[in-house]
């Protein structure tokens, strides 16, 4: 058996408990596939789960971690068909990290997991792409039911997934509304594609909207933050429309505003990425929705910056600074 270098963490807690660890890989058993991992796409869900706070405990300690991954098929296990050793392929988050995890230079992986890496896609870049536009395409078209000519409202619009949602929004012809904190991503945003910009501490965002739409509200606000903010983002949101929260990165309680008076007759819920990844049907529209757009330009990879396997530690510290505008993604040296 070989050994791989593979992030582990002993106990929760902020970054600094993940640890490099040289760990034996093992085979790939029957539906697995043995990847060599060339770069790892950091989300924060990978943080909550290192600090006991995801949906999801970890089930023992030590505890692996990674969901996103590009890498390099090496071998498969039993009954696995449609790959081969030697090619090249993107990890799709569909599994729980209780059960296999990415952070490591080699892993094993559900071979259901896996798509094929189109020629021209670098492992970055592959590393980066499918996590975002899966989790906003499922939310935006699956769940949300966007369709063209939509105003939809997005919250922390600079992230991964954010950045995915504006592009996805416009292949279906819908109008992205983006929010941001400061001023200072502004600009990144509307060159990224947002039809405008509300910057939540200078504006109020319920007015904006209604101002953007002629006094009617948004059709659909897909939320990545949560907290105290939701209420106004309730009311940015015409009656009938729907409001799917998607993340907290807020980190403050979410008041629940459905029951109070004068609020807009809306659909509110909840959305997890694996409601697209674990539903088969689903989960071919969405990569369908993928392939095309990389293969017509409109689904493209937004890296931020890339750190080094040795420096996981800084790279969770940098995603949970919050000051980046798309993807972290860690390299996996040879």
């Amino acid at each position: 058996m070989s050994k791989a270098r593979t992030v582990r963490f002993h106990e929760y807690g902020g970054p600094e408990v993940l640890r490099i660890e040289d760990l034996e890989v093992g085979d790939p058993g029957p539906g697995e596939v043995l990847l060599r991992v060339e770069a790892i796409g950091l989300n924060r869900a990978e943080a909550l789960f290192r600090s006991g706070t995801y949906i999801e405990p970890a089930r023992s300690f030590p505890a692996r971690i990674g969901l996103e991954a590009a890498g390099v098929v090496e071998a498969v296990g039993e009954g696995v068909v449609g790959f081969t050793a030697g090619q090249s392929v993107s990890v799709v988050p569909s599994f729980s990290m209780n059960d296999h995890g990415v952070y490591a230079e080699r892993a094993i992986v559900p071979a259901s997991s896996l798509v094929p890496r189109p020629e021209g896609l670098g492992p970055v870049e592959g590393a980066a792409v499918w996590m975002p536009y899966v989790t906003a395409y499922g939310g935006l078209v699956e769940v949300g039911g966007m369709r063209a000519g939509d105003t939809v409202v997005l919250t922390g619009a600079s992230s991964s997934v954010g950045l995915a949602a504006i592009r996805t929004a416009h292949r279906i012809g819908a109008t992205p509304v983006a929010t941001t904190r400061t001023r200072a991503k502004k600009d990144a945003l509307l060159k990224a594609g947002a039809a405008e910009v509300i910057v939540t501490d200078e504006e109020d965002v319920a007015e904006r909207v209604r101002d953007l739409t002629g006094g009617r509200g948004a059709d659909l606000a897909f939320d990545g933050v949560a907290g105290p903010g939701l209420t106004g983002l309730v009311s940015a949101v015409a009656p009938g429309g729907t409001v799917l929260v998607y993340g907290a990165v807020s980190g403050l309680p979410t008041p629940y505003p459905g029951f109070e008076l004068g609020m807009p007759a809306v659909s509110l819920r909840t959305y997890t990425m694996p409601e697209t990844t674990r539903d088969p049907e689903r989960l071919r529209r969405a990569r369908a929705f993928v392939e095309s757009g990389l293969r017509t330009g409109y689904v493209e990879a937004a890296v931020d910056r890339t750190f080094a396997l040795d420096d996981i530690v800084a790279a969770h510290q940098a995603m949970e600074a919050g000051h980046q505008v798309g993807k972290i993604v860690v390299t996996v040296p040879r």
